[in-house]
């Protein structure tokens, strides 16, 4: 739990301080777009302007070098139409932007790389519930081109202020340019995968305990036999799934076939980000397994639970079967019945009732019915 709080403390956005550089503030001049977090210039690795409109970054990058990076959060068509147009994204990758809502993937358009990732974040909860939520999706978009690279977020967590500020405090990797970038955003959503996955293999063995633990009778916890709980979490690892499985692809093209728009050895490092993809793939398949044998087994205890209700109503039927037929016989108005005028005829009867009662109880007690 300690890795998850740490990492949501590393992407949680900071609050704006007086002297911050790296603050981008809404009411400057230069922010005529709402949806624009932080729009600046790099070169040589260092960041030269900021507080600049995304015509103003893109003017400098082509009068002077460098790269400009602009990020956003949650634009509408009309906050992203003048962006689209200044660095000639496809309308195409322009549309799956804005509406969001897509699968994880890698698209080339002209000059241009467009990327698709989906953050994962864990909801942390006292307790699993048959309702609770376990991970929660964003998603983030890149559009990478050779001089600039564009971030569109969606939702209300994978925050890039952080990322910004550790690149910007490594000049050698920036000076990689834009590539660089979407290493590191990539990077960032894997780890992010690696702490959820984390977070969620406590709350499977949480579950797996409940489920096998035994009571002071001998059988399965109360709170273990809600299979509601074990189906929400095999929702919620679903949901983790779709997340990770359609990443491994781009990864794969981005660590393996070689691309202009990504630096030589910036690819390099796009193999350790694929490497732990897989390695976090695999974990959430073995998920989906354990959670399908988990609630099989839960099942399976319910079946058994109820065979053991259902002997010993079946025991108690057959007891009390024994008074009712004695009953019954002598409850018939006949003249001539067996010992209707011996003076101990009443408690023989109730006598010889109890103890063929009592043999029938002991013999479902001696053969676990009862």
């Amino acid at each position: 739990m300690s890795m998850i709080r740490d990492l949501r403390a590393a992407v949680r956005p900071s609050r704006r301080r007086d002297g911050d550089p790296y603050s981008y503030e809404k009411s400057a001049p230069a922010c005529v777009n709402s949806a624009i977090v932080d729009c600046g210039v790099y070169r040589e690795g260092r960041r030269v302007r900021a507080h600049l409109t995304p015509a103003e970054a893109m003017a400098s990058v082509r009068e002077e070098g460098g790269f400009a990076w602009i990020g956003l959060h949650e634009p509408s068509e009309s906050e992203f139409a003048g962006i689209a147009a200044e660095f000639g994204l496809h309308p195409l990758a322009v549309e799956d932007a804005v509406h969001a809502h897509q699968r994880p993937k890698l698209e080339r358009y002209d000059d241009t790389l467009f990327t698709v990732f989906k953050t994962v974040h864990y909801v942390e909860h006292a307790e699993l519930t048959a309702t609770s939520e376990v991970v929660e999706t964003g998603e983030v978009m890149c559009f990478t081109g050779r001089d600039f690279i564009v971030t569109v977020r969606h939702g209300g967590q994978g925050s890039l202020r952080a990322l910004r500020h550790r690149l910007q405090d490594d000049p050698e990797l920036l000076a990689k340019g834009p590539s660089a970038v979407l290493h590191a955003i990539a990077d960032q959503v894997v780890d992010g995968y690696i702490a959820v996955a984390g977070a969620v293999q406590d709350d499977i063995d949480e579950v797996e305990i409940d489920v096998f633990s035994s009571g002071t009778n001998g059988k399965a916890s109360a709170k273990g036999g809600d299979a509601g709980r074990i189906y929400q979490l095999k929702r919620e690892v679903l949901e983790f799934k779709r997340a990770v499985s359609p990443l491994l692809r781009p990864m794969q093209l981005l660590s393996e076939r070689p691309m202009r728009l990504v630096d030589s050895d910036i690819q390099k490092y796009f193999r350790d980000v694929a490497d732990h993809l897989a390695r976090v793939n695999e974990q959430v398949l073995s998920f989906d397994d354990l959670l399908n044998s988990i609630l099989q087994a839960n099942l399976a205890q319910a079946t058994v639970a109820q065979n053991e209700d259902m002997r010993k109503i079946t025991s108690w039927a057959a007891i009390f079967a024994v008074p009712t037929m004695i009953a019954g016989i002598y409850g018939m108005n006949f003249t001539y019945m067996p010992e209707l005028n011996w003076k101990y005829g009443y408690p023989a009867v109730l006598l010889l009732t109890v103890t063929i009662c009592f043999g029938i109880h002991r013999g479902f007690k001696r053969n676990g019915w009862l």
